[in-house]
């Protein structure tokens, strides 16, 4: 099995703070032969968070700094190994660039934090559940607010943005658009479908009555007193029922 050049660095980081220590002038080659010994290191935990929208070229410069500062900041004296304190360090470096370098506008640092932890729970729950989970359930694994993961999942969109100025990609030979023109008008009823989609779980639980009045009023097209003869009630009684369903339901999506 081949060992990287950084796994037995310990004596030379030894030898550089003894340097440090006697400020002898040969610390600074010390510290340079040190830090070209780990940057395989770097360059192995900048890989590991690409493809996530920011370049190569950029988290490896900043997996560099964080091994400087590994460097920089280990203690010899406390006889645990180097990898163990700079492996954490140089990727604490990389997760603060992404939550600090790379939102298109300025969102709390809390809720990025959270933001950055929604990806896996939602993977892990939805396996665990077989759906998609809620923002609820969410918050309940994550040990957060449920307001808090619901700004979180809203600040994915202040991630990055792209100019409106800029060309929209084309596979064709026209002359390629911004995307201020290549964009579409709103359509109404996407609204619509989320609405339905909200709702749509929370109607399979209504009572046998409740959900019978409200196809008949919002599907069949019936009046109040249409409703109230066929059932056999009152315009009254069929007005309660709407009023008390539609709130319950109103609140129970909301929540999700």
């Amino acid at each position: 099995m081949t060992r990287d050049s950084y796994d037995d660095i310990e004596p030379l980081l030894k030898e550089l703070a003894i340097a440090v220590e006697r400020r002898d002038p040969a610390q600074a080659e010390l510290r340079e032969l040190a830090i070209g010994r780990c940057l395989p290191l770097a360059e192995h935990i900048a890989r590991k968070f690409s493809g996530r929208g920011e370049p190569y070229e950029d988290l490896l410069q900043v997996a560099r700094l964080g091994l400087v500062v590994s460097i920089d900041r280990f203690d010899v004296n406390r006889g645990s190994r180097f990898l163990s304190f700079a492996v954490p360090t140089i990727m604490g470096e990389v997760r603060r660039y992404f939550r600090d370098s790379t939102w298109a506008v300025r969102v709390p640092r809390r809720i990025k934090e959270i933001q950055l932890r929604l990806g896996g729970t939602i993977e892990q729950l939805a396996q665990r559940l077989g759906r998609m989970p809620n923002a609820r359930e969410l918050a309940e694994e994550l040990g957060v607010d449920r307001a808090e993961v619901t700004q979180a999942m809203l600040a994915a969109n202040a991630y990055q943005s792209s100019s409106l100025d800029a060309a929209a990609p084309d596979g064709g030979e026209n002359a390629p658009l911004s995307l201020l023109d290549a964009l579409g008008e709103d359509e109404p009823n996407y609204e619509l479908v989320e609405q339905y989609m909200a709702v749509r779980p929370h109607l399979a639980q209504l009572p046998d009555r409740e959900r019978q009045v409200l196809v008949m009023r919002f599907f069949d097209g019936k009046t109040q007193a249409q409703i109230a003869a066929q059932l056999g009630v009152s315009q009254m009684h069929i007005s309660r029922i709407l009023s008390r369903t539609l709130t319950g339901l109103r609140t129970a999506a909301l929540e999700d």
